[in-house]
């Protein structure tokens, strides 16, 4: 593909979720490693605003606090089409770089493609699992789509579109594990417990009371086990603690809050509850053994039924193609269920190890690193900048 000659080194990132603020501001560091005279302005979060030149908006903050129902009005959404239209006519900018959240994202992409302007999609939505006419759709309007698993690449290409596969970027983020499994502890270890709820507000109200429920049924048991909350900085500390407090008062000493990515102390648990998403694929490539979760009100999960045309919920049994993780979905997501399969991994020294080792083999399955700066490097590439 020819290179685009410029002189402009503005470049807008746009990103809705914490996972994608984490992402971006990684890309972000790359891009001005390559390049420290260029000027990013970004829609994101405190990540993607600590290291860009300009923060439009924090949108990952109504996304902490319950995107949707901030949305109903549109007011929101609106608002930022205007600020973007704006920023593209006024700044002219070299590319925007879209990452994820495809529903506020592919409008985006169209007011780039009516200015000429080009747009990369950096990890482009779950089409393989619902709603496959989005691969069209990003497929015309994208210069080029930077896929994150090893299967998209080809459904895009169906689409004619121009798309990548450097690896996954969390592995560019997530410590080497030097042991090949876990090593299995008795009762009388301290066991660390990560609970992990979800990133947005909506979902931590659903999981964060069945998980603690699940802890203190292990900790009955497991007399020194101790639960580690992890959640995104825009949620704060009170909140989780009036959550636990309603579960079991005068227990916030027992619970430890950890802000989300901080991949180090992650890597220090012994077993984790995990609402579906992005972490079960983290905590695979820490080994970490897990229960998966996930509730939803009935009627997304009615219409999640009926769209969505995956066997499984979580990222690992999607990737290894087999139940590898139990999880429990709606009115199985409880503590009984939860909690039973705990026990039944923590109990059997054999099946604890066994679980570690294969969820660490995920790994060779999401390429090579460095993903961010091989991308970075075929963005300011394109632009003849490197």
């Amino acid at each position: 593909m020819p290179h685009i000659m410029t002189s402009n080194k503005n470049i807008l990132v746009v990103a809705g979720d914490a996972s994608a603020d984490m992402h971006g501001s990684s890309l972000i560091k790359e891009l001005k490693k390559i390049d420290p005279e260029l000027s990013i302005s970004s829609i994101g979060g405190v990540r993607m605003q600590a290291v860009s030149n300009h923060l439009i908006y924090n949108l990952v903050s109504h996304g902490a606090i319950g995107f949707s129902q901030t949305f109903k009005s549109m007011t929101l959404w609106v608002k930022l089409i205007q600020i973007i239209r704006r920023y593209l006519e006024e700044r002219k900018p070299l590319c925007v770089i879209a990452i994820d959240f495809y529903g506020f994202n592919h409008q985006v992409l169209g007011l780039c493609k009516h200015r000429n302007i080009p747009v990369y999609y950096y990890i482009p939505p779950q089409v393989w699992a619902s709603r496959p006419g989005r691969a069209k759709t990003i497929s015309a309007l994208a210069k080029e789509i930077f896929a994150i698993f090893p299967f998209e690449p080809e459904i895009y290409k169906k689409h004619k579109g121009n798309v990548s596969f450097f690896g996954h970027p969390l592995l560019d983020i997530i410590p080497e594990v030097k042991k090949e499994s876990r090593e299995q502890k008795d009762q009388n270890h301290e066991w660390k417990i990560g609970i992990l709820p979800g990133s947005r507000k909506t979902e931590i109200a659903r999981h964060l009371p069945v998980f603690l429920d699940s802890f203190y049924e292990i900790k009955s048991v497991y007399k020194n086990a101790r639960a580690y909350v992890f959640a995104v900085p825009e949620f704060s500390d009170k909140r989780i603690y009036d959550i636990i407090s309603s579960v079991k008062p005068q227990s916030e000493s027992e619970i430890e809050i950890i802000r989300e990515f901080d991949y180090k102390r992650r890597a220090e648990m012994d077993f984790c509850f995990t609402c579906s998403g992005t972490a079960t694929l983290e905590n695979a490539l820490l080994g970490i053994p897990m229960v998966v979760a996930y509730k939803m009100p009935r009627l997304n999960y009615e219409i999640a039924r009926r769209i969505v045309k995956i066997p499984y919920i979580s990222l690992v049994n999607i990737l290894l193609k087999k139940p590898v993780v139990r999880e429990f979905i709606q009115a199985k997501a409880d503590s009984k269920h939860i909690t039973q399969e705990a026990f039944s991994i923590m109990n059997n020294p054999h099946k604890y190890a066994s679980l570690s080792r294969e969820l660490l083999s995920v790994k060779k399955l999401l390429g090579e690193k460095p993903v961010a700066g091989k991308i970075a490097a075929k963005i300011l590439g394109d632009f003849n900048l490197i």
